[in-house]
């Protein structure tokens, strides 16, 4: 197999000579380039090819192999590659060539160099070129003060800026050109950190990605427009105004009279404009995130209504200035509902096309397209399957999220919509390229973390045409937790699942919780449990009451998973016996009469509810405390606390309201949930509060005592 690759490299090699005559040219200064490492920002890969052959350079980390590439933007013949060693060279090292970035063949080997000035004819073609240092000569990295490589004439493919971008065509005839050809958005929103561009940005172009969506442009973009480029990858590359992200989303801002605010931006986006409108980079410009949508977290009304004409009014001001200092990209603006469109129609001539973020609802948008009687095109700038906001509530009450089957098919059926748009919808950045393995991360990520999933395979599939020969995820299916509304806290409770791996992989498993509902926490901690067998599996439930998800996720082996979540309420834990001081008289040293769900009385810690609560003023001692009636033998104290808990308390009993002994102390409360067994007869119970675990008060759902 090694002595066939070779031969057929050399074939290749062999047959792409250039003719005869033909012009040489200087191909690789200034053009995209990135490298396998750099010893620090002060040595890039981009300064190899800045023409600066004493001032600049690249360096590498001291390690062997290290590689330093440059993309031409299309395929050119090659003919000769000159390399200007700092004192830090290679002694052994490859040139090497390919059309895709991927696929390498070999030009020309060099072994017992002693660095210097090293003058290279090769014979061969290709979009990106590399040097592969095999073994270095002292103990530093690989530094090149310039790599230069030259051939013959235009390249057979455009160059990645050879072209202004543009929307082109008539009224329901659009399209998105780039060069003076036809560009249709096959894309994704963009996840991860810019540092690791370089490790996804290949596996986003073998998926048949052409494009990414950012929210925000400023100094850090340089480098994940470089690795874009790079890849033959376009951004959409945006600009975050205030009240961003839709609703419950960003700072408020007034935009009729906020003018420091507009002008701030306004520079801000400008500068950012001028840096990069020349990067081969950049598909378009993005002004704002669903603020038309937002506003209403601000205001209401017919205020409303004026700050949202103002809004799209400062939209078209920015629009107008990015045209004047980039007139070869085209400006759009996002946002979160089609009733956006017509402040846009109203007020924002000047963006070359509309944007919007739909996704359950995305075959939907076609038809307020037509019947808002728009006369610009649009592209979808987040989409996929349907969201949390869009899905019916389970019998927890919480959104009943989708199965991976059912995701991948929101993204499929996605796809279908826009493309079914024609000449109006120019197409889509999907959402989401993200990694994070956390609540909304499961819900919308094609590869938490690092995992491909169902839907990263549907995306491919919708935009390569084909995952064939790819290994593939498990397939999760049936899933089922007994008992779904009544999990004792810190006891067991039982998911249940079919999984089938379609390749026939060995399959693991691993169970998370989730407090997203619950608590507040969106991360994924991963719970006690123990098979059972048959797809079965014994969880034990958090100690915390609330609706908490529970996640299945099955991996095989091959970098892909299955991942299916239903959710589990989590209840108090029985306590045998009967609740003696259920409906008794309950009177507390304060009580909260206005804030947030209350009046809080104390009451409420009797009336054998967990959705009321008593919450007493955030200062300490504070008691509260049940008279029986009369006195009453118990053996069990039960206290359900809210997260406005007790560090330290006492449980107090007397028999007139007047005299009283202690039966209990602690100091180190957690907020769980309190099961004190305490043997006594008595008609009063007090607790007496003498240290919160928070800056609230003290809040207890229930205060039960079983005899």
């Amino acid at each position: 197999m090694t002595v066939l690759g070779a031969l057929l490299a050399s074939s290749l090699t062999l047959a792409a000579s250039p003719p005869a005559g033909a012009a040489e040219s200087l191909l690789s200064q200034g053009r995209p380039a990135t490298a396998s490492s750099q010893e620090g920002d002060a040595y890039p890969a981009s300064a190899a090819f800045d023409g600066d052959l004493t001032g600049t350079r690249w360096a590498s980390q001291w390690s062997d192999p290290q590689w330093i590439q440059v993309d031409l933007g299309g395929v050119h013949d090659l003919s000769r590659v000159v390399l200007t060693w700092e004192a830090a060279h290679a002694q052994a090292y490859e040139i090497q060539a390919s059309d895709n970035g991927t696929d390498w063949r070999t030009l020309k080997t060099v072994t017992g160099s002693d660095g210097g000035t090293d003058d290279l004819a090769v014979s061969g073609s290709g979009r990106y070129v590399r040097m592969l240092g095999t073994a270095r000569a002292g103990g530093y990295g690989y530094s090149l003060w310039e790599f230069q490589v030259y051939g013959g004439g235009d390249g057979s493919t455009p160059p990645a800026a050879g072209g202004a971008v543009a929307v082109t065509g008539s009224q329901g005839d659009w399209q998105l050109t780039v060069g003076g050809e036809p560009y249709q958005v096959k894309g994704l929103t963009w996840g991860p950190s810019v540092a690791d561009a370089g490790r996804y940005l290949p596996d986003l172009r073998s998926m048949g990605v052409n494009t990414i969506r950012t929210w925000g442009t400023d100094g850090s973009s340089k480098p994940l427009l470089d690795e874009a480029a790079a890849n033959g990858i376009k951004v959409v590359s945006g600009f975050w105004l205030q009240p961003g992200g839709g609703p419950g989303s960003g700072g408020c801002v007034n935009y009729l009279t906020d003018t420091a605010y507009k002008n701030d931006s306004l520079t801000e986006f400008a500068k950012w404009v001028d840096t990069y409108k020349s990067h081969p980079g950049v598909l378009m410009w993005n002004v704002g995130n669903e603020s038309v949508l937002g506003l209403q977290n601000c205001y209401s009304g017919d205020e409303l209504e004026r700050q949202r004409d103002a809004y799209t009014g400062f939209v078209n001001d920015v629009a107008k200035k990015i045209h004047t200092i980039d007139p070869d990209h085209p400006v759009t603006s996002t946002d979160a509902w089609t009733g956006a469109w017509p402040y846009y129609k109203r007020n924002a001539p000047d963006l070359d096309l509309y944007s919007m973020n739909s996704y359950g609802d995305i075959c939907n948008v076609r038809t307020a397209w037509e019947e808002g009687g728009y006369t610009k095109p649009y592209i979808i700038t987040e989409g996929g399957p349907a969201g949390e906001w869009e899905v019916p509530d389970d019998a927890n009450g919480v959104p009943d999220e989708p199965t991976d089957v059912r995701k991948a098919e929101g993204y499929t059926k996605a796809w279908q919509c826009v493309t079914g748009h024609r000449g109006v919808a120019l197409g889509v950045t999907l959402f989401h390229y993200g990694v994070e393995h956390d609540f909304g991360g499961v819900w919308f990520n094609l590869l938490p973390d690092g995992l491909k999933r169902l839907s990263y395979y549907a995306v491919k599939k919708a935009y390569a045409g084909s995952t064939s020969g790819d290994n593939t995820p498990p397939v999760i299916s049936g899933m089922t937790v007994t008992p779904a509304s009544s999990a004792p806290a810190g006891g067991e409770f039982t998911v249940r699942a079919d999984v089938r791996d379609p390749d026939g992989d060995p399959v693991t498993y691993k169970v998370f919780l989730s407090g997203n509902y619950a608590t507040g926490d969106n991360r994924l901690v991963e719970a006690r449990w123990r098979s059972t067998g048959d797809g079965t599996f014994a969880v034990t439930a958090p100690e915390k009451l609330g609706v908490w998800k529970v996640y299945l996720q099955a991996e095989d082996g091959h970098g892909n998973a299955g991942i299916e979540t239903k959710s589990v309420k989590v209840v108090a834990p029985p306590v045998d016996g009967t609740n003696v001081a259920l409906r008794k008289t309950t009177t507390a040293s304060s009580f909260q009469e206005s804030y947030g769900d209350c009046p809080c009385t104390p009451d409420l810690a009797t009336d054998g509810r967990a959705d009321t609560r008593w919450a007493s003023d955030w200062s300490d001692p504070q008691w509260i405390q049940v008279d029986l009636g009369a006195p009453t033998a118990f053996r069990t104290l039960q206290l359900v606390w809210d997260p406005a808990y007790a560090k330290a308390y006492e449980v107090r009993v007397s028999d007139n309201g007047t005299d009283w002994r202690t039966v209990h102390t602690t100091t180190s409360g957690d907020g769980d949930i309190d099961t004190l067994g305490i043997a006594e007869t008595a008609r009063y119970v007090r607790l007496q509060l003498t240290a919160r675990g928070t800056e609230w008060g003290y809040s207890l759902h229930e205060f039960g005592i079983y005899g």
